[in-house]
């Protein structure tokens, strides 16, 4: 009997059918954001029409209905492999380009939220503290999103769950034509759980379909880049969009660059050891991060990713506040920002050339130093110090941070079995972003403090060092787990050798892979 050859989308017409109305209720609230443009975009008067709750509803309905295309159909039988994602040389470097795009949209969603917050906080006249919900809304959202797409990777698959996040992005466009702040709030944090399982979902994906080692340094290249490309992307439409149209308008702006990706999904395969290990499934649990031997990994993963939440999310939050404060250094936020996105290129290049070619555990111990070095020199010298010392120490923090997060989640995706790489990477990413809910909160109580920033800076960087020696003591090695130990357990030797052997795949069908990994759309 032959294998039914599988289909990149298993129920096509019905995909297509959903995006297509989700596109149309997002253009009705785009017709609706020109139509104010006679009162300056400002639609804060407006109430929510009942043709853009018809639109709302059918947004919703688009979503569900291509959501529901995209999974499997339980029972379907075994299926016929195309050839696995990156098989040559071509198709690996396509592959490494689409996810790029992927993680470029991905970051400018959180990204843009600075370049907005402006524009509605004088729209809605809202005071500082409750323009903090923005940020704070989203930056949750995004916790569970990593959470549960992270889970939904290994249980649907990478490919599907990188077009259900998508499809969340096409929805979540209509943030620029909410009314009222509520509904901005609402719409941010399903913007924010899209935005969250992107990276987890895509690091599993390159993990399993890219050479050991060389693939490594790729995503930890890819992460840093694309964090520093979301940033300039949203800084760059924030300048040249907002004097014409107002901050709702850079939601919009952004519908192409998710229609893009989600044509591109042709040449997103799923990866051949997801769907080797579907022809007999074996459901692996979420506690299973909890239990060894996976425990160890877990905890020193969840530390190097809190460690870094703090930092970043916490004390370089206000860290051009409290520059500015002081006076004298004549060192801006723009300033800070853009040193910020500068420095993460050659250091993510520096990072990626010693994870591969030195050690993954050295490299994460090294930028942990380097961040806790400039902490502790910013604790000595205060905002008063001297500019020379102060900028240097910035600088430094910046280069740190920026390698820390450009490590953690390929570091991440390598080390544990393929049948809970999604969950990991999906914990690791909720771990890390939950910074963002109580970071700023903590950092604010810490700074009212006697000793103000350097006691924040004493305070951040000491769950660093701690992250920076349950790495060194207990971090796993890559290569090493790349490799079946013979004390390992059934799990981790069964699943790193689907992932290790290609030829897995082929052999597990009735009959030989159809050529070529793009395939059609359908």
């Amino acid at each position: 009997m032959t294998a039914r050859p599988t289909s990149l989308i298993p129920r096509p017409v019905m995909f297509w059918t959903g995006v297509a109305l989700t596109c149309a209720g997002v253009i009705e609230h785009l017709w609706m954001f020109a139509d104010s443009a006679s009162m300056d975009f400002d639609m804060s008067m407006m109430r929510m029409s009942p043709v853009m709750w018809a639109a709302m509803v059918v947004i919703v309905v688009g979503v569900v209905l291509s959501g529901f295309a995209v999974v499997q159909p339980a029972g379907a039988g075994p299926a016929v492999l195309r050839a696995p994602a990156g098989t040559t040389t071509a198709s690996r470097h396509r592959l490494i380009a689409i996810l790029s795009f992927a993680l470029l949209v991905d970051q400018m969603k959180p990204a843009t939220l600075a370049f907005i917050s402006p524009g509605m906080r004088t729209e809605y006249h809202l005071s500082a503290a409750e323009i903090s919900w923005l940020p704070t809304v989203a930056l949750t959202g995004t916790v569970l999103g990593s959470l549960v797409w992270g889970r939904a990777a290994d249980r649907i698959g990478r490919r599907a769950t990188i077009l259900l996040a998508s499809l969340l992005f096409l929805g979540t466009t209509v943030c620029g034509a909410m009314p009222s702040f509520g509904g901005n709030l609402i719409m941010c944090a399903l913007m924010g759980m899209a935005a969250g399982g992107m990276l987890p979902v895509v690091y599993a994906l390159m993990t399993e379909s890219l050479p050991p080692g060389r693939g490594a340094a790729v995503m930890v290249l890819q992460a840093g880049l694309t964090t520093t490309g979301g940033y300039m992307a949203a800084s760059g439409l924030a300048a040249v969009l907002i004097p014409l149209a107002g901050w709702r308008v850079l939601w919009f702006a952004q519908l192409p660059l998710v229609l893009i990706l989600i044509a591109l999904n042709r040449w997103i395969p799923e990866s051949a050891a997801f769907t080797a290990r579907q022809a007999r499934p074996e459901h692996v649990p979420a506690a299973t991060l909890f239990k060894p031997p996976q425990t160890a990994k877990t905890l020193v993963v969840s530390a190097y990713a809190l460690a870094w939440g703090l930092v970043y999310w916490g004390f370089i939050t206000f860290l051009p506040s409290q520059l500015q404060s002081s006076g004298g250094h004549g060192t801006s936020a723009a300033t800070l920002l853009f040193i910020s996105s500068l420095l993460s290129i050659p250091t993510c290049a520096v990072a990626a050339w010693l994870y591969m070619r030195w050690s993954a555990r050295g490299t994460m111990v090294v930028y942990a130093a380097l961040t806790i070095a400039a902490l502790l020199v910013l604790a000595a010298v205060g905002t008063d110090g001297s500019r020379p010392v102060l900028l240097t120490a910035v600088m430094l923090l910046f280069a740190g941070t920026a390698g820390v997060i450009a490590l953690i989640g390929p570091y991440t995706a390598e080390i544990y079995p393929m049948a809970i790489r999604g969950t990991a990477g999906g914990w690791a990413a909720a771990v890390g972003k939950s910074g963002g809910a109580f970071g700023p909160p903590l950092i604010a109580l810490i700074l009212s403090a006697p000793g103000g920033m350097r006691t924040a800076a004493v305070c951040v960087a000491l769950p660093m060092a701690v992250a920076g020696i349950a790495v060194a003591a207990r971090g796993s090695d890559p290569r090493a787990a790349a490799r079946p130990s013979a004390n390992a357990g059934h799990l981790d030797a069964e699943l790193d050798r689907l992932v290790r052997d290609e030829a897995v795949p082929a052999r597990a069908t009735a009959t030989t892979p159809v050529p070529g990994d793009e395939g059609a759309a359908t």
